[in-house]
């Protein structure tokens, strides 16, 4: 059976949750291939979200002839035939409330997200940009979100405590009042010279003393043990979140790039994805995404913005 012929009933649920929401408006910047004008059409298509399409109409009038799909009824505004000029005219009709959500057109993402950074944008937080993936895995007994995999190259401590910062305020939205955290490192043991234990430890220390709320928090955890109660067990690990975690923080983008592709193309998951840190939800695609990923990613976006409770 190939993945899209699956059935994935936790993706259903979310996208449900979404659609009894509403439909979320959001800026499409630069939407000039015909995978990035397919994206937003199929989750507009599919009740969740309102399109409003920025960048050169001529272009996105011709990926839309390519696909035979009519885009009557949309709103194009006219931009600039580049992608940066594009991504920063989407970016402005958020900052006139013209839309809630940001979403990557046919652009690289640091062109996307330079214009969300600028400083006349008005998008920035006092956070870190982060990306989460949210996961339905057919082994795993319940969704499972990971980050970050997309944004953060080599994260430091510091930007790891706005990376955990982000990530419990999105559990919290799908309706996780105490999400389980596993932070990941090669080992369960801290060593001095592993820098990911030396950061899991203190991060995990740092919740110790309440300094992040609303989240049990783990680790480091070797990714065996925080998947695995038996495993964990094995190695003489107590721990509440071995076995049950509802998301993996990975040390670095290389660990969760690799984790993110083989839970897609290994273990026959489907997922959506969310960048974070922003004063709006930026939804990220990429050729390669499946459509329901793209469609759970605008769920994803709508679900950040209002309470819920998709387990």
């Amino acid at each position: 059976m190939r993945q899209s012929e699956k059935t994935y009933d936790r993706l259903d649920a979310l996208e449900a949750a979404a659609r009894g929401k509403g439909r979320l408006s959001v800026a499409v910047a630069y939407p000039c291939s015909t995978d990035s004008l397919a994206a937003a059409l199929s989750a507009r298509d599919d009740g969740v979200i309102d399109p409003v399409l920025v960048g050169p109409r001529q272009r996105i009038e011709a990926c839309a002839n390519t696909l035979k799909v009519s885009l009557e009824g949309l709103r194009i505004v006219e931009a600039a035939d580049d992608p940066v000029m594009s991504s920063r005219a989407a970016v402005a009709l958020i900052g006139a409330g013209e839309a809630r959500a940001l979403m990557k057109g046919s652009q690289h993402t640091d062109e996307l997200l330079g214009a969300v950074v600028s400083r006349d944008a008005n998008l920035r937080t006092s956070r870190r940009m982060s990306h989460v993936f949210w996961f339905d895995l057919p082994a795993y007994h319940k969704p499972l979100m990971v980050t970050d995999a997309v944004v953060n190259i080599a994260p430091s401590l510091k930007e790891k405590v706005d990376i955990l910062a982000n990530a419990i305020g999105l559990a919290h939205a799908l309706g996780l009042s105490s999400p389980k955290f596993a932070l990941l490192s090669a080992i369960e043991t801290v060593n001095p010279d592993h820098v990911s234990s030396l950061d899991a430890a203190a991060l995990s220390r740092m919740a110790d003393r309440g300094q992040f709320s609303g989240a049990v928090i783990d680790g480091p955890l070797a990714f065996d043990n925080a998947i695995s109660a038996a495993s964990a067990a094995t190695k003489g690990i107590s721990s509440s979140v071995a076995g049950d975690p509802d998301l993996l923080m990975v040390p670095n983008l290389d660990v969760g790039n690799v984790l993110y592709k083989s839970f897609i193309y290994m273990g026959g998951g489907e997922c959506a994805g969310l960048v974070l840190g922003a004063r709006v939800p930026i939804i990220l695609t990429s050729r390669s995404d499946s459509r329901r990923a793209r469609v759970a990613s605008c769920a994803l976006a709508q679900l950040s913005l209002n309470d819920s409770s998709v387990h």
